[in-house]
Parts: structure tokens; sequence; C-alpha cells
């Protein structure tokens, strides 16, 4: 079986952002390091085009919602190729193969006897196309992600017997202590599945901007069922003429932020029940991105913009960034100033200066040449298991933890610069094998981070690896004393330039 890893499937109702960059980037690491491990991986990402939020953006737009769709989804086809995203496939939920497969799916859910016609009345939220229930209400029945004062609807739906699965996934929670990951967001599910599970809206009436019921053309499909489906459907159609559901379903990580949980942690393993379709292995849920301690908005004026730092920086100190200042799961503040200070600090000065000064004393002491040598003690523990590590954290989706693990040892580095003076030793009679094994030792040292880092910071560590003269980036090398002396160094240009103030101003702005 293969590695199949998501993002959600973004809305095209607005522009991509700094969110949609973070949950694919975040998705684009595990699909990497998967690949390191020499994994099948299948990486998939979309956009979501139906439903209600889509329709409500296209009206004093003065376009259809399909003309919308096709004015957005390139952009976040854009946002994927900017941030070095290696998805395999990026569908549409408007691809007339992904409509079908919804339809064939949610059929064989009717025919089992989980769908039936009835009337919905409650409170709706068309910027979250969800019906919330009493619980969820903030004070004068205002919604809690959007805080819109809703009013009560009522219309013939056709539902899906939601109802039916309080114990299945009461005891598929029992069962799967890491189905939803990181802990604290198990608990909200499993603390919503107990408040009771009342049946859902499978279609909407008076849409005519969704995939059509097929047996009752006057509906359409709630867009929730549409778009949640596009996990299964893509694998139908990704690769022409084959079906990929064999070698990748079910999905090893659903990646998504948390104000989706309920859709992906009670309906989703609830409509795969349904359709009697293996689940997912685990969702992973991130928190927000904050600024000023308020999750960043448009309206509120508190965004960094994604390009505009790419364009300042490179790709690769965002990708850093995103991953290393809030861990992968919480939510976290994020601020232009923090950006600068982790730039500086440590991809300039820890890392790209360390690489700087290591080919440079090579090239100096050495002709360009790594010695050989054996691998010093002085490092040989901090390095031990180093990989086993980063892959036990990569297995729970600890994103952040698997990179301050690889840059605790980029810091070792450095000490271990500072420590042995390798200029010192150059002057010394008799010191030529003591500056073989400190070269050699930071020479493999930076090999070592620089290959775990890869799923990182792609760009930036393949120019390096090719100025140490390694070409493997699988991750059976990353094994301190794995790589041989004799490699020829080449020039490395500074991998993390000095930023002017007039760019960095343009990419805080």
């Amino acid at each position: 079986m293969g590695y199949y890893v998501t993002t959600p499937i973004y809305y095209v109702n607005a522009e991509p952002h700094l969110g949609h960059a973070y949950t694919t980037i975040a998705a684009d690491v595990l699909a990497r390091h998967m690949r390191q491990r020499g994994e099948d991986v299948f990486f998939l990402t979309g956009t979501d085009e139906h439903g209600e939020p889509v329709a409500l953006a296209a009206e004093p737009l003065g376009v259809t919602p399909r003309e919308l769709a096709d004015r957005n989804a390139p952009r976040f086809q854009a946002l994927a190729r900017r941030v070095n995203a290696t998805n395999d496939f990026f569908v549409r939920t408007s691809d007339e193969e992904h409509v079908s497969a919804v339809q064939e799916v949610l059929s064989r859910v009717e025919r089992a006897g989980h769908v039936y016609l009835g009337t919905y009345e409650g409170w709706y939220c068309p910027r979250c196309a969800d019906f919330k229930t009493e619980n969820e209400l903030l004070e004068g029945n205002r919604c809690p992600i959007h805080r819109l004062e809703l009013v009560r609807e009522r219309e013939e739906n056709y539902f899906f017997r939601l109802s039916a699965f309080q114990e299945p996934l009461e005891r598929l929670y029992a069962e799967r202590s890491d189905f939803v990951l990181p802990e604290h967001r198990r608990n909200e599910a499993i603390a919503f599945i107990r408040q009771g599970l009342v049946d859902v809206s499978l279609s909407r009436a008076r849409l005519t901007w969704g995939v059509p019921v097929p047996w009752d053309e006057g509906h359409v499909f709630y867009v929730w069922f549409d778009a949640l489906l596009n996990y299964y459907t893509a694998l139908t159609y990704a690769r022409p003429g084959e079906d990929l559901t064999v070698r990748f379903w079910p999905p090893d990580v659903h990646v998504m932020a948390k104000d989706i949980l309920k859709f992906h942690a009670v309906i989703w393993p609830a409509l795969l029940m349904a359709a009697e379709l293996d689940l997912p292995e685990h969702l992973f849920v991130h928190g927000y991105l904050l600024m000023d301690e308020h999750k960043m908005s448009k309206s509120l004026g508190n965004v960094i913009d994604p390009f505009q730092v790419m364009d300042a920086y490179g790709t690769d100190a965002l990708r850093y960034y995103l991953m290393r200042e809030v861990t992968f799961g919480q939510d976290g503040s994020v601020s232009a100033e923090g950006f600068e200070t982790r730039y500086t600090t440590e991809l300039a000065n820890e890392y790209g200066n360390l690489a700087s000064r290591t080919l440079a004393m090579i090239s100096r002491y050495r002709d360009g040449v790594v010695p050989s040598a054996e691998p010093p003690r002085a490092l040989t523990a901090d390095f031990e298991r180093v990989a086993e590590r980063v892959r036990g954290h990569f297995d729970t989706v600890e994103v952040t933890a698997a990179l301050d693990e690889v840059w605790r040892l980029v810091r070792r580095l450095n000490q271990y610069v500072q420590d042995e003076a390798p200029w010192q030793l150059a002057k010394q009679d008799g010191a030529g094998e003591e500056l073989d094994a400190v070269l050699y030792g930071l020479a493999e040292g930076l090999r070592v981070v620089s290959v775990l880092l890869h799923p990182f910071m792609p760009e930036s560590v393949e120019r390096l690896l090719d100025a140490l003269g390694d070409e493997d980036r699988s991750l059976a090398r990353a094994r301190f004393g794995a790589g041989e002396g004799g490699a020829r160094v080449g020039e490395l240009r500074p991998l993390f330039p000095r930023v002017t103030p007039a760019e960095a101003g343009a990419a805080a702005a």
C-alpha cells in the first residue's frame, strides 16, 4: 500500500492566503519525507467549488459561480506551485469525473437505507455552509466562526442518518486513540459525539450550484458531502484509465484546520461507514495562525502576504518559518518581526553561515576535497539514531518536533566549530589528522542535517548537498558516518542572503 496525504480542498469564494499556504506546506513536508523513506506517495490538494458560499460570493461580482470558480481555482494551483508543493493531483469539485463519482457513492448510501426525505428547520450559516446546533451558537444566535447573526431556515431536504452511527463512532474513538491528532482535537470530537448525534441534511432544494441528486433532480447534494468525497473521488480519475483507490485508499493522513473538525471527525467517518469504505488512518487538525492574538483576516488588516514574503526572502524561508514558529497542531502567533528574526538568526547565521564556513575551510585547508576520517566521537553521540527520532515524529505528524530535532544538531555543529577551532589547527604542526577529523565531522554533520531538512527547505538543501558532492537524499543516508570522504566540494552562493530594508518592508506590508 502507498502513502496517501491530503489537504482540505479550499473554497474558491476568495483568493488564497497564508492559512492556505500553511496547510499545503505541512502536507508537502509529510509527502516529501515519506518519499525519502521510499514510500509510494500520493499527495492531493484542490478546490471546493460548489455550495452557497461560492454562489453568494459570485453574485455581487456579476459572475456565475462557475466563472468565479474558473477565476480563482488557478490561483490556488499557482499557490501550490509557488510554495513548491509536490502534489500529485489537483482536484476541482466541478470536474465531471468528481460529480459522477459523488453521485455513484451517495446513491450507494441511499440504496443501503441511510437516506430519507424530511423537513429541516434550524440555524444556518451561509458562510460556513453549515447548520448549527443550539449548543454551537454564540449569544444572539450568532455563528461561532463568522459571528454572523443567523436566521432559522426551513426547507425540504434529504437527510443522512448520522444518528444511526452514534455507537459505531463511539466505538471507533475508543478503539483507535490516534484516529484524530493531536489528542485535544480528538477530545473535541468525542465531546461533540457524546452530545448525541442528529441526522444531517444531505441535500439542498433551493440551490442549483452543486452536484445534482440523481434520484431527485430538484435537489443538489449539500456541499459538505460533495466536498468530503473528493478524497475518494480524485483517486478514481487522477490517472486516466487507472483507478488508484487500490493503491492508496484509505488515506494515511488528512491535514486540516480546526474549523472543519466536526465535518471530518464525525460526518466523514460515518459517511464512509455508510458507503462501506475503509476509514482513514489519521486526521491531523492544526490550529490557527494568529496576529495580535486574532486569527488573520483581511477585514482586520492583520495579514502576512505569503507571495510578498516569498518574493523578498524565498520560498524555503516561508516554509521553514511556518513549520518552526508555531507548534503544528496548536494555535500560535506569527509576525513580520518574528519572521525576520528567524530568517537572520537561524537560517542565515546558524545554517547558511555554517555551510559557507565549512565549505570555505575544506577549500582552503584541503584543496576542496572532504578528507577521509573516522567520525569524531564529540559528534557521534549527538547524531546517534537521529533519523529514527525524526521518523517517529513524522509517524505521529509532529512536524515541528521533527524540525526542532534537526535544528538542535545545526546548533551543535556551530558549537563544534567554535570548540575545535579548525583555523587554529591549520596553523599547528602535527595537527593534520585532527584537522581532517574536524573537517570531515563538519561536512558529514552538515550532510546529515541537510538530508533531514530536505522536506522543509528543498531548494536550499539541494544547492547545499550538490555543493557537498552528495547525490543521495534518502532517509537511509541520514546516518552520521555513512558519507565517505573524497568528495570534491563546489561553490555555494549564500543560501539565505541579506534582505534590504525596502524588500523586507514590502513583505511585511
